[in-house]
């Protein structure tokens, strides 16, 4: 089978593709990606001579380069996108040309090349915000209601998917998944962040009272997912997927990774909320366990563990992304830290 992996080089395409190759080495895959801030080829380096695998260096948003890629690939497993939430408030333009008109870009060349299945990787964040004494969870058939630029990008998306699947008949899928965690994960995100700074001596910074809440996901479970879907979804269906049993805080995770590191709880640094801030995301994956079989392989606390040793032992792989331009970025999106 021949694989289009779109935004290959960031945070989850990257350990997608690694995952892919492991388990069906038989495939090949064509990884395109524009290299912003957030795409690292270091990531691939371990299979970057392999045979089954070529990287091209492009913008999902030209549809001469979306054309000729997809001439006889199979399948498209759709990543690319812009994902910080704290950038498209910021910025929101650019999250509206690469998550809506880019994926546009892609499903016109997907209909014209006569792709046999294009998976979309998309959000919870689509579906809005819950109340912290809420106890109900997100769902295939939550309403969308999305509350940051971010979040709105990807709903548009997932919608021009559908689209493509009941207008032109595009043979599609869509997962929305939770916040992704693990290796390779850019540290503008909270967990590596928390982790970084913590090893650099550094305070870390925590949102408003810390008491928001989110479902968190091992990118590696996110990754067999996605591959249970490509091989037993049904066309035209989403699956959401989601890796925790219980609620957990942003401040008890921040808690958990200063004692995994040694730290005291003087580290943690309460800052500015951000606007728009939503208080919980909490997603019902029952579908995809009962329908495929899927479940992650370890609770939050081993693969969180995992997740710390990882960053630990990688330092010269984020040492090299929180260089200046990161700094900048940093005393300005957390004045009060």
């Amino acid at each position: 089978m021949k694989l289009l992996i779109t935004g290959g080089a960031g945070f989850i395409g990257s350990n997608f593709i690694l995952y892919w190759l492991k388990n069906h080495p038989q495939d090949y895959i064509i990884n395109v990606d524009k290299l912003t801030y957030a795409g690292n080829q270091e990531n691939l380096k371990s299979i970057a001579s392999n045979q089954p695998y070529a990287f091209v260096h492009g913008d999902i948003c030209d549809k001469n380069l979306t054309d000729s890629l997809m001439q006889n690939v199979d399948t498209v497993v759709h990543f690319a996108a812009e994902s910080h939430v704290d950038r498209s408030i910021s910025d929101p333009s650019v999250f509206v040309r690469t998550n809506v008109l880019g994926t546009q870009t892609l499903l016109e060349s997907a209909v014209k090349n006569k792709v046999k299945h294009f998976h979309h990787i998309s959000t919870d964040e689509v579906f809005g915000a819950i109340k912290l004494e809420d106890k109900s969870k997100f769902n295939e058939r939550t309403n969308y209601n999305p509350r940051s630029p971010y979040a709105a990008s990807k709903a548009g998306s997932d919608y021009l998917v559908r689209a493509y699947y009941h207008t032109f008949g595009l043979p599609i899928t869509i997962t929305n998944c939770s916040n992704n965690f693990g290796p390779y994960q850019h540290p503008e995100k909270l967990i590596p962040l928390a982790i970084t700074n913590l090893i650099e001596g550094k305070k870390v910074p925590v949102y408003g009272d810390g008491l928001y809440v989110r479902d968190w996901l091992f990118v590696q479970d996110h990754c067999r997912a996605i591959d249970l879907v490509l091989q037993k979804g049904i066309i035209g269906e989403t699956y959401c997927v989601g890796g925790l049993t219980q609620e957990i805080s942003n401040m008890e995770i921040v808690k958990k990774i200063t004692v995994l590191l040694g730290a005291g709880e003087d580290k943690i640094e309460m800052v500015k909320d951000r606007p728009g801030h939503d208080r919980k995301y909490s997603i019902d994956w029952t579908k995809i366990k009962t329908e495929l079989g899927w479940a992650p392989l370890h609770d939050f606390d081993v693969w969180l563990s995992k997740t710390v040793e990882w960053y630990k032992n990688n330092q010269s792989w984020w040492e090299k992304i929180k260089d200046e331009k990161w700094e900048k970025y940093y005393h300005e999106q957390y004045k009060e830290a």
